[in-house]
């Protein structure tokens, strides 16, 4: 290469680094920001033809390409298959070594790729296509401190122009600068996860004491009265007795209402939510679940506002219980002072949808956001003490996202809130049906 020629091969060089740091510190996703830097380093591909970024992923224990460039390759997208071991081939034995390599003929490379697996072969000759062999790759570990993290590679196939040892050491430049945006970005993540999890430790202490709390007042009015019951030397009068066990059966109630969501909460989390679909008369449901609840408040007026077409839709009876059962406490508990709740019903093409709406004290704009996220509390505007987990919304949420439906929540302070929720008037035991010839 004369004077001239590296004269202009350095100044693409110090174009690319100069670029490759611009995009590296931009705010972007890690995944986002590696391609973007695959882009600039394509500009480098005059005597290359392909470049590969691939990350270790300690979990998989294999090499993934997280980016990928070659316009002067038939099929570049073919290298997004690689998944290559440690120690395996050019890119194993770079990362194992970490010392960078410059293979600099058709037989050197492959010498380095003897070891490689057969459908990483594969794909590698399906990339240079029919007839090609590589020709030379410069590789180099992508590290930050003793942290290593993947391995950068160019290569060039038969045919096209030579690397040289001299194109080392940009890529290693390249590969640092690559490699501390990873370690950064890692940094960052592991941040992220611990802030993550402190708040999360957080809202668990905050909603074990409320669970403790919610769960002495039922279980002191159980024993109160039980006790009141006990006692011999009292001559309880008959309906006084009536109203002590309906007390009780109301706590008892109460309890397994918060069980019932506190165990439901944990199976969501780990994905065990099931469904047992049926074909469901949602009125009847509807009705069924408004007199209970009629039954557990004297000051509320509970009215129905349902077509008279609704039609039988597919879903899980007892879920669909629980969910309706959540909204209303929370609409019975939201409006202390008594008045309408209101279920309103409407037919759509492809789906129904129910809306309870309260008169009660409403939410500000802030708390409808973090409405149905679990343990969250909405504190009460008058400062009206409002008992619960926080986990009744939640897992109504969860029980009508499983049902293929959406939830949503509209409220303006002191004119009361309304939850509505949608269901596929079509669930997979209709489908099933609907496709037996």
């Amino acid at each position: 290469m004369n004077s001239e020629a590296r004269a202009s091969r350095r100044g693409v060089e110090l174009k690319v680094l100069t670029r490759v740091a611009k995009a590296l510190a931009t705010p972007s996703p890690l995944p986002e920001l590696l391609k973007s830097v695959m882009g600039e380093i394509s500009l480098l591909l005059a005597p290359s033809e392909y470049g590969l970024l691939l990350l270790w992923d300690p979990s998989e224990g294999l090499f993934r390409p997280e980016a990928v460039c070659g316009d002067g390759i038939p099929h570049p997208e073919a290298l997004t298959a690689l998944a290559m071991r440690r120690g395996e081939a050019i890119t194993g034995k770079v990362f194992e070594t970490g010392q960078s390599q410059a293979l600099l003929s058709t037989e050197a490379v492959q010498a380095w790729m003897v070891d490689m697996q057969p459908q990483n072969r594969e794909a590698f000759q399906r990339a240079l296509g029919d007839g090609d062999r590589p020709s030379g790759v410069v590789a180099t570990p992508l590290s930050a401190g003793q942290n290593r993290y993947g391995v950068l590679l160019l290569g060039s196939a038969r045919g096209a122009g030579r690397l040289t040892a001299d194109d080392l050491p940009i890529l290693e430049s390249l590969a640092e600068l690559i490699g501390l945006a990873i370690h950064r970005a890692r940094i960052e993540e592991q941040s992220a996860v611990a802030r993550e999890a402190e708040v999360e430790g957080q809202l668990r202490a905050e909603a074990l004491a409320t669970l403790s709390h919610e769960l002495r007042t039922p279980l002191a009015a159980i024993k109160g009265y039980s006790t009141a019951l006990l006692l011999e030397e009292v001559e309880w009068p008959e309906e006084k007795r009536a109203e002590f066990l309906r007390q009780i059966d109301s706590a008892c109630d109460y309890l397994e209402s918060m069980i019932t969501d506190i165990l439901d909460s944990s199976l969501i989390d780990v994905g065990q939510l099931t469904l047992e679909y049926q074909p469901v008369r949602l009125g009847q449901v509807v009705k069924e679940v408004a007199e209970e609840t009629q039954h557990r408040t004297e000051i509320h007026h509970l009215a129905l506002d349902l077509p008279s077409d609704l039609p039988l839709i597919d879903a899980d009876p007892r879920r669909l219980k629980q969910v309706l059962r959540n909204i209303l406490d929370n609409a019975i508990k939201y409006s202390p002072q008594g008045g309408l709740v209101m279920i309103r019903g409407e037919v759509r093409t492809q789906d129904v949808v129910l809306s309870i709406s309260d008169q009660g004290v409403g939410l500000s704009p802030e708390d409808l956001i973090p409405l149905f996220d679990k343990y969250f509390r909405v504190k009460s505007p008058t400062g009206y003490y409002v008992p619960g987990t926080g986990l009744g919304l939640p897992v109504a949420r969860a029980i009508v996202e499983a049902h293929r439906g959406r939830i949503w929540a509209e409220s303006k302070v002191g004119e009361g809130t309304a939850i509505s929720f949608s269901l596929p008037r079509r669930g997979p035991s209709t489908e099933a049906q609907s496709d037996e010839p």
